[in-house]
């Protein structure tokens, strides 16, 4: 018998990595930066989760990548599935995990509501319907508030 699908759960292309998040994710974002892009080979779509949140099996096959100064990446070591991206740095947000949507078991009822970094999106990509949008200035100035209680 086969799992139900759900988007509560989710996983690498292995299965070694698998998480379960506590509440169905109402949506996803957008992100167009060139770290993204590079990671991701394309549009990153992601959702967000608290750490209290999401609960990981499998965590010693995730490999992790410092890419900034306030963020890792996260990769599965057996199949180098993209996981996460994470905010390490500190303040009330810290450990704010952007999970690839792509990684979860269905994406079922989810709608994009966000896109970020749209000043570095490519002119031939173009996402229908109204959302939230944001540039890099946009996104840096909230990074920066984050610290901030």
């Amino acid at each position: 018998m086969s799992e139900a699908k759900t988007t509560q759960a989710g996983g690498c292309l292995c299965g070694a990595v698998r998480y379960t998040l506590a509440d169905a994710p109402e949506g996803y974002g957008a992100c167009h930066c060139n770290m993204c892009r590079r990671w991701s080979g394309g549009i990153e779509l992601g959702l967000q989760i608290m750490p209290d949140r999401i609960t990981w099996e499998g965590m010693d096959d995730v490999a992790t990548y410092k890419s900034s100064e306030w963020a890792e990446r996260g990769w599965c070591r057996k199949c180098g599935s993209s996981l996460f991206w994470r905010l390490t740095a500190e303040g009330p947000m810290s450990g704010l995990t952007a999970l690839c949507a792509g990684t979860l078991d269905t994406l079922d009822g989810l709608e994009l509501t966000s896109e970020v970094y749209i000043d570095q999106k490519p002119a031939g990509h173009a996402f229908a319907g109204e959302r939230t949008r944001m540039t890099e200035a946009d996104v840096m100035a909230m990074v920066a508030n984050m610290g901030e209680s």
